[in-house]
């Protein structure tokens, strides 16, 4: 178990005196990231801290400068802040872990810079609100709108901390500039190329399905089977790489007979371990993906078996079993025990150099230790072996992507005695993420390009959001998608909902007239013979945008806004069943209501002036939001049901003019004549 230590600044003393305390008690009373962790160095292996998923390669914390990070010889932060930076990082790593690191180290690296531009000295205690206005500029320069709200929102955690903990000289009371992006607006260029960063493009998802029948090459082989199966549920990839060997399961369907085909998940973010039915459509491709796959993976399996069972001896294949009684090992023969793959001398000198293996050259031959060559092998198994996945248990001898180490690597020769789980940045690679530096993607294989000829290249988290976005374009209600996704809040589906309002349009025209399928008015719409449903739906609605409650129907190229956004009293205002968000907010706004009709019944008893008209008011939008709650609750009306209520006929402008003069006209007695 282990013990919370806080800091507590002492009151008395200086801020620069409680710096100087913060340092020591991070360096000497904290054992986040190791007990021995070497504080006073500029770069700290947190590899073992963090246990990032799917990630094979070393996770660092380099506390360089904000103008450096990406040099090739980074300049560290300069003290005393580099001091404070380090015990920051490693406190609230005890208090409050993330796995994402760097965009805490990226706000210090921010707050540094300014330091040092605006006070020419880097001393935390002098931090004040015009220093956090230049550091969140300096990542508002640097940075996407989205990782510059993040990495400012570590910046105002960061400035509540130095306040808290009395580190400055003025109290700091400071509120991150840097707004996430609004993400709502679906119309206009701007939601077309995120919604196009997000999702696979049709020639992307044909050229996934060209290469899976092609491809021959144990390395395309596993990025296309991985690929393939992405594409049969909305899955994460660190989940996909984390898969049993036995991971398929079959179950007979009750009502029909027909079997379910399904695979076991450990979800990622908190939702319970869950079998994700496969659909039928897409059930042969995943067999036939699995099937692709065993025979790739095996040999390190077995490779895995043999350390599992003999931890402190190297795995041999049976033709070279005979070396393990000889003593020491020529070039020759350490090129037959390492590397499934035509290696060189000079390769082999090398790997016996960094793995500081001493080469003995006698009687014409040059050799090294048996023993030493077998001890640095060993030093290659995975961290944590013979355990893949502590969160499931999975071992690395069970583990459905395991590979021998270097397979997936295009400059290296393949270990026959070592081995490696699949990584994510391995299948990235594969997808075209590094087609511009020299790693040739599946797609350039085969010669499958985008549809203006450029490179193909995708990501794996865009399938994720291509079958969500599928998932709500067809109805699906939101709790099924965040089951389907291995999601533990029906709130974390709206980031993975990329429909347009041409999406939404389509939509409602659509289901107008269909009385099965609609509550209201639009259900309600008689077909009229000499024109067709669909073309007299793009007369009734023209367009559609996204409201709070569902979707607005009203053309705005014709007038504005009639009713001044009063959503509830408006019969161009759509609601759909099964939108959770939706439902929420409308249930919020009755509760409100209700409290607004209470405040103005008193107030219409004490006589307040205007008060009743608020009553008439509120008494007839909560009638409204009743009877749209009824709809909502019925469980006769099927989930993705558009409603439009009816009832409400807004007033004109001359309406409105006619009723004003009516007043001007009824309370002119009242004034006096000049």
């Amino acid at each position: 178990m282990t013990n919370i230590v806080q800091f507590i600044p002492r009151a008395r003393v200086s801020a620069q005196e409680n710096n100087e305390a913060f340092r020591t008690f991070c360096k000497s009373e904290l054992s986040v990231f190791g007990h021995d962790l070497p504080f006073d160095e500029n770069v700290w292996d947190v590899t073992l801290a963090l246990e990032l998923k799917s990630k094979n390669h070393a996770q660092r914390l380099v506390f360089s400068t904000f103008a450096s990070v990406n040099d090739r010889v980074v300049q560290a932060m300069a003290e005393p802040f580099l001091s404070f930076a380090k015990g920051y990082m490693r406190y609230q790593h005890s208090m409050r872990p993330t796995k994402s690191v760097g965009t805490r180290l990226s706000a210090l690296r921010a707050l540094e810079a300014a330091l040092v531009e605006n006070e020419m000295s880097a001393a935390p205690w002098l931090v004040t609100s015009d220093v956090l206005n230049r550091a969140a500029k300096l990542i508002r320069e640097k940075f996407t709108a989205a990782v510059a709200y993040r990495t400012g929102s570590q910046l105002e955690m960061l400035s509540e901390f130095l306040s808290d903990k009395q580190l400055t000289t003025v109290p700091v009371q400071w509120v991150s500039p840097l707004l996430r992006p609004a993400d709502s607006v679906r119309v206009g260029e701007e939601f077309d190329k995120r919604r196009q960063e997000k999702l696979p493009s049709p020639a992307a998802l044909h050229a996934i399905a060209t290469a899976f029948r092609m491809v021959t090459e144990p390395v395309d082989i596993l990025v296309c089977s991985a690929a393939a199966m992405l594409c049969s549920a909305p899955d994460r990839i660190n989940e996909l790489l984390d898969l049993d060997l036995q991971c398929e399961v079959t179950q007979e369907v009750p009502s029909t007979g027909a079997d379910a085909y399904g695979l076991r998940w450990f979800p990622s973010k908190g939702a319970a371990p869950m079998v994700k039915w496969v659909l039928g459509s897409m059930a042969d491709v995943v067999k036939t993906a699995l099937v692709k796959i065993r025979p790739v993976t095996e040999p390190a399996r077995q490779i895995a078996r043999w350390y599992q069972k003999y931890p402190s001896k190297i795995y041999l294949l049976p033709q070279f079993e005979y070396l393990r009684k000889s003593e020491r090992l020529t070039i020759a023969e350490i090129k037959d025990v390492l590397f499934a793959s035509p290696v060189t001398d000079i390769a082999i000198r090398t790997w016996c150099k960094t793995e500081g293996i001493v080469l003995t050259r006698k009687d014409g031959q040059t050799t090294a230790s048996f023993d030493d060559v077998q001890k640095a092998v060993i030093g290659m198994l995975p961290m944590g072996f013979p355990v893949a996945n502590r969160r499931n248990g999975l071992k690395f001898s069970d583990a459905l992507f395991l590979v021998q180490k270097n397979l997936m690597h295009p400059g290296r020769p393949t270990y026959r005695c070592a081995i490696d789980k699949l990584a994510q940045g391995d299948v990235y690679n594969r997808l075209g993420a590094r087609s511009s530096t020299g790693v040739r993607s599946i797609f350039d294989r085969f010669g499958l390009t985008e549809d203006d000829g450029n490179p193909i290249v995708l990501s794996t988290h865009q399938f994720r959001h291509y079958l969500n976005t599928l998932a709500q374009t067809g109805g699906l209600s939101q709790l099924d998608i965040a089951k389907w996704s291995g999601r533990a809040n029906v709130s974390q589906n709206a980031a993975y909902d990329h429909q347009s309002s041409r999406d939404v349009l389509a939509l409602v025209r659509q289901a107008i007239g269909d009385e099965e399928r609609m509550v209201g008015p639009l259900s309600r719409l008689a077909g009229m013979p000499l024109t067709r449903r669909d073309e007299f739906a793009r007369l009734k609605v023209p367009t559609a945008h996204v409201t709070d409650y569902g979707y607005c129907i009203h053309d705005f190229t014709m007038l504005p806004c009639q009713v001044h956004a009063d959503c509830m009293n408006c019969t161009e205002q759509v609601c759909v069943k099964g939108d959770k968000v939706a439902e929420e907010n409308i249930r919020f706004v009755r509760h409100e209501t209700r409290q607004l009709l209470h405040e103005a019944t008193a107030a219409a008893a004490d006589d307040w002036s205007g008060a009743d008209r608020w009553v008439a008011h509120q008494s007839k939008t909560l009638a409204r939001l009743d009877q749209l709650c009824e709809i909502l609750e019925d469980p006769l009306v099927p989930h993705g049901a558009i409603i439009q209520l009816s009832g409400v006929a807004p007033a004109s402008r001359l309406a409105q003019a006619a009723q004003q003069r009516l007043l001007i006209v009824d309370t002119s007695h009242l004034g006096g004549h000049s």
